[in-house]
This record gives structure tokens, C-alpha cells and sequence, in this order.
């Protein structure tokens, strides 16, 4: 595919739509919902010709994506990400 995400810590890593399917369900979506959400930001991801993206860039797509989907999953991955990931992600997209 050829589209680079950008991590934290600057690392990179080949873009993995599989990464935002495993987000999802961990957020408490169900597969397809989780797949559709990967698919959608793949696909615009192709359509806006992206060849590297921020972690951060990525997660406010999907985030905006749950929100849209379903409240309690975009909650659920605000909470894990306070509570397991220590981040503040609900400031970084200024949720």
C-alpha cells in the first residue's frame, strides 16, 4: 500500500488496517463495525494520495469514526487509553 505512520516515539511502521480493527474491538465495537471503520480510513487514506500520517493524524480519524458509529465505544477508548496507555487522548483531539 505504501503508506508510512509516523509513531511517538518517531519510529515508523508500515500502515496495518488490521491495527485499526483491533482498536476498535478493544473499544468495544463489534467486527463488522471495526472492519468497516478500518476500511473507510484506508480507503481515504488511498484517496487523498496519504504517504505518511501521524499515529495521532490516524487515531482522530478512527476516534471521529467511532463517535460517529457509537458514544460508548469512542468513551470506551478514552478510558483505556487514560487508564492502560496513560495518554490524555481525549485532549489530543480535543474531545
Amino acid at each position: 500500500m505504501g503508506i508510512t505512520v509516523i509513531k511517538r516515539d518517531g519510529s515508523r511502521e508500515e500502515f496495518a488496517v488490521e491495527k485499526i480493527v483491533v482498536s476498535c474491538l478493544k473499544a468495544g465495537a463489534p467486527l463488522d463495525a471495526a472492519r468497516r471503520i478500518g476500511k473507510i480510513v484506508e480507503g481515504d487514506l488511498l484517496k487523498r494520495k496519504v504517504t505518511e500520517i501521524t499515529t495521532k493524524e490516524l487515531m482522530k480519524e478512527v476516534l471521529a469514526l467511532l463517535k460517529e458509529e457509537n458514544e460508548e465505544w469512542y468513551r470506551n477508548w478514552i478510558i483505556f487509553d487514560r487508564a492502560v496507555k496513560r495518554r490524555a487522548t481525549e485532549k489530543e483531539v480535543g474531545g
